[in-house]
């Protein structure tokens, strides 16, 4: 494996529950083998690392919601527990405690007030992609909060999670390989930062206006399918029609009555047609739509680490070396006015500290550095999703036009009464006839 190995100072955490599952051999990280900077996994190693299902819980407290839950289900530890929104958050926050140099996933918005079914299914959607990006980060499925999260059971999950980073440290103080990444990382690991960054900026911006599309593809499927079930209603509305024939549409009583009897029965297709369309556009929302979510969730992700790397640990240090240049020239401005040995001791004493955090510093710039050269494979690993939300959009148009296409031509044969006058057409003209359809 390429990650740290596991703290030492997790073994000094509080032991699991009882019912919660121990964690298999195969999980526990390993010594890193060859260059630890560089990562091995496959797409498919990554997606088969866990799937994890969350579920609203039906309320059953009256008409309005004062807690959403959600059923949290995931297959590797093959157990089910109850989590809420806060639940999440706490976790979210434990999780940049323990990981500020990696890429997680920001959480969907908490909507206080008005929260309707629509935002609703929208934030559990959200939270299952959350759960699922950190659940198959190589880093983060390996590590105590994650497991603890989705396997305990009690009521207090929050101060469990908090308890579990009291006292450990981040990624850096625990992971032994901290103060060698300089060491592991190329000469050029600036400018490679730089060109990574653009060009995930860059697939950022195309993946957002691609899901975009796909959002509106999928409503329009469903739009039409509830234009499809309204022009059957109203074919039917029009063979129902009870209204008397006037006296001088005699001679045309058998042909109406005859075209009110097939239009009666359309609505039965149409509405067949109208669930076809309504099926196409799930699909789409499920299969193209919150696959482009979720892979633009860990681009987002990225961006942010970017962010904290170059707001947190590298202006910390550039504060640090500053905070230092001013020691020195106190330093040196109290020695060529003969002050104290007191105060020039002490003044020697704050310039060694400086200097050792400095060095701290440095070192934690270098190992955000390596982190980010990582994470940075990680969304290269990810990259080979996009063949398979192609691969989902094309098979949800052709299997959604060929059901479509079978409904159309089993209505086309019930058309033909329609179609059978003066003229004794027995089937559907193909186009309007030359001409203008309404000239004399």
């Amino acid at each position: 494996m390429s990650y740290c190995t596991k703290e030492r100072a997790c073994s000094d955490l509080a032991k699991p529950p009882v019912n919660e599952p121990r964690e298999p051999e195969q999980f526990l990280m390993q010594t890193p083998q060859g260059n630890p900077l560089l990562l091995s996994h496959t797409l498919q190693e990554l997606l088969s690392k866990d799937s994890v299902q969350v579920e609203l819980i039906p309320e059953k407290k009256g008409l309005f919601l004062k807690h959403v839950e959600y059923e949290v289900s995931s297959k590797r530890f093959k157990c089910s527990v109850y989590r809420r929104y806060n639940d999440f958050v706490v976790f979210h926050e434990m999780l940049l405690q323990k990981f500020p140099y990696r890429m997680v996933p920001a959480l969907p918005p908490k909507r206080m007030l008005g929260a309707d079914r629509e935002f609703i299914e929208s934030r559990r959607r959200a939270l299952k992609r959350f759960i699922n990006l950190v659940a198959r980060h190589p880093p983060f499925s390996e590590d105590v909060l994650l497991k603890l999260f989705l396997s305990f059971s009690g009521s207090d999950v929050q101060n469990k999670l908090r308890e579990l980073v009291q006292g450990v440290g981040d990624e850096f103080v625990t992971c032994r390989l901290a103060t060698q990444a300089k060491d592991f990382l190329p000469a050029d690991i600036q400018a490679q930062f730089a060109a990574s960054r653009e060009l995930i900026r860059n697939i950022y911006n195309s993946f957002y206006k691609l899901r975009d599309r796909a959002e509106r593809i999928a409503s329009r499927a469903i739009d039409n399918a509830s234009d499809l079930l309204i022009f059957g209603k109203e074919l039917s509305a029009l063979g129902s029609d009870t209204t008397p024939l006037p006296s001088w549409a005699a001679l045309n009583n058998n042909a109406w009555g005859t075209l009110k009897q097939a239009l009666k029965g359309l609505s039965v297709e149409f509405a067949l047609l109208a669930d076809k369309a309504v099926q196409q556009g799930k699909q789409e929302e499920n299969d193209v739509v919150e696959k482009l979510n979720l892979f633009l969730d860990l681009l987002q992700s990225y961006k942010d680490l970017c962010e904290r790397h170059e707001k947190g640990v590298l202006h910390k240090h550039q504060r640090a070396l500053h905070k230092y240049s001013m020691m020195k020239k106190q330093m040196m401005s109290a020695t060529v006015q003969n002050k104290e040995p007191e105060s020039v001791e002490q003044l020697e004493s704050r310039i060694v500290e400086q200097e050792n955090a400095i060095i701290t510093m440095e070192l934690r710039n270098y190992f955000s550095l390596y982190c980010l050269h990582q994470e940075t494979q990680l969304i290269h690993i990810y990259l080979p999703l996009t063949s398979h939300i192609l691969g989902a959009f094309v098979n949800s148009q052709i299997q959604g036009h060929k059901e479509m296409s079978k409904v159309w031509n089993e209505l086309k044969p019930k058309l033909s009464c329609l179609f059978v006058g003066s003229s004794s057409m027995p089937t559907p003209p193909l186009s309007p006839p030359e001409g203008n359809f309404f000239s004399n």
